[in-house]
């Protein structure tokens, strides 16, 4: 696993950046970035360290799924954090993920993007990216945590099984989109957001998501451990967990996979 050439512009992602990419470590191709930037975080790597790849061999979603992304067509990288967060808090961190980086690509393309709890991205209904956060808690509060991004950008042909499923930006917006710009952007939005929440609260971020999701009060159904619940989602509690009225009763989830009715 040593650094080799890369495509994209590194040197130029440095540049107004006070934390998030002041170090870079590239990959042409690597099994994981969360994988390699868990270890730097393990070494005690600054918070705000980027892992970037163009292509992963074993690049995972949530629930133990693969990420599977074209290379050169698309961005995929980790970046470790080292929030004063209590264990009970972490649900929020993909919450603050996902509005950043919507923010970002708004900026960048003009397109409307929409959240999905857990950790999704959407655009029209259709997946463009997805989150997966993975770190070490000690004393009941988080040492550090891999923030992991894969996001569909110049991709325009997926396997048959994603083709229903998954779009990119220059799918949706008619053109191919500069990713160095757009890995600026979102470093800027993730690190401003990080700055501000850090100092008002992680809570703050929620009306955020909120107002970037049509799942309220919408029907979906929750896969958790083999089983399945279906009902009605009422919101999210202040630890960013799903609040869902099922059988005349709300349960609340802090994981599982969800499937909105009618999408």
């Amino acid at each position: 696993m040593v650094p080799t050439s890369f495509s994209l512009d590194t040197a130029s992602l440095k540049k107004g950046h006070r934390k998030f990419g002041s170090k870079i470590f590239t990959f042409e191709t690597i099994d994981s970035t969360n994988n390699c930037a868990k270890a730097l975080a393990a070494c005690w790597a600054e918070e705000g360290t980027l892992v970037l790849a163009e292509q992963q061999t074993a690049g995972r979603g949530r629930l133990g799924r693969t990420w599977q992304a074209n290379p050169n067509e698309n961005l995929i990288f980790s970046i470790i954090l080292r929030p004063e967060l209590p264990a009970e808090a972490v649900n929020l961190l993909p919450l603050y993920a996902a509005v950043a980086l919507a923010e970002a690509i708004e900026k960048e393309t003009g397109l409307r993007i929409e959240c999905k709890w857990p950790n999704d991205l959407l655009i029209g209904g259709k997946k463009t990216a997805g989150i997966l956060l993975e770190g070490s808690l000690k004393e009941n509060a988080v040492e550090y945590v891999v923030l992991g991004i894969g996001l569909n950008v110049n991709q325009t042909a997926f396997p048959p099984e994603l083709g229903e499923r998954a779009t990119s930006l220059r799918l949706q917006a008619g053109r191919e989109i500069d990713r160095n710009a757009l890995l600026r952007e979102i470093l800027q939005a993730l690190e401003s957001r990080y700055l501000s929440i850090m100092k008002k609260g992680f809570h703050t971020i929620l009306p955020l998501w909120l107002s970037r999701t049509t799942m309220i009060s919408r029907e979906i159904s929750v896969s958790q451990e083999g089983a399945v619940i279906s009902g009605i989602v009422k919101g999210l509690s202040p630890e960013g967990a799903l609040i869902l009225q099922s059988n005349g009763s709300e349960r609340t989830f802090f994981a599982g996979d969800v499937t909105i009715v009618g999408m």
